[in-house]
């Protein structure tokens, strides 16, 4: 190898990590404050009209963005939330938070990211997500999606929870959780969503890798 190859190498790899690069902007829409969490990616309080950026390494999976309400941390970062909380404000890897919560989930790869809205876990806030660019590639599945609906407000009661709604499919003895069972009641409330594992076709989105995205509660 020459003495030129390893640095032009070096700026050819770093070039690739920055088209492949992912902002996630997460905006609180709602009239209260939210503590969102994301895993990768730690907490943030977020009033009323405030936003935060996220930025995930290129090739991140498995990983989810959440709101928390509720929330009361001390002076360390420390403390419960009534919804989705991890027991502080920025939750470590693997500390997903409590159930119930409403879920964005995503898996960044080349070519294509893929993306869904999840109530699998519950819901607790309206939530939406958008691509800042490429909207209807991939034969239109990069696209915005939305579950704008307030579930708690609908929530059976076997189901309601302080400041949520929990699914049977995560909370056994409450109901059946199959395409056709009680899970349905959120699939029927935001078709886009998955409200029971395995709903892959009607609930996963894809967009070209490198898009950026917003993440938003209460649309």
């Amino acid at each position: 190898m020459s003495p030129l190859s390893a640095p032009i190498l070096a700026v050819f790899l770093s070039l690739i990590t920055l088209t492949h690069a992912t902002t996630f902007t997460v905006v609180n829409n709602c009239p209260f404050t939210v503590w969102a969490a994301a895993d990768p990616g730690s907490g943030q309080k977020l009033d009323q009209g405030q936003t935060w950026s996220v930025n995930p390494a290129p090739g991140t999976s498995m990983a989810r963005i959440w709101p928390r309400t509720g929330c009361n941390f001390d002076g360390s970062g420390n403390g419960p939330c009534e919804t989705g909380g991890c027991g502080k404000l920025d939750c470590d890897d693997g500390h997903w938070g409590d159930n119930p919560k409403t879920l964005f989930e995503y898996t960044l790869a080349n070519p294509s990211d893929t993306l869904d809205i999840s109530l699998i876990e519950g819901f607790n806030v309206p939530l939406s997500f958008s691509p800042n660019s490429n909207a209807g590639a991939l034969d239109g599945k990069c696209r915005a999606v939305s579950c704008g609906v307030d579930i708690n407000a609908q929530c059976p009661q076997q189901w309601k929870t302080t400041g949520g709604c929990t699914n049977p499919c995560t909370t056994p003895g409450t109901g059946t959780c199959a395409d056709d069972g009680d899970s349905k009641f959120f699939k029927n409330l935001c078709p886009d969503a998955y409200s029971f594992p395995k709903a892959d076709q009607t609930s996963t989105f894809s967009c070209p890798s490198g898009t950026d995205y917003t993440v938003t509660f209460c649309p």
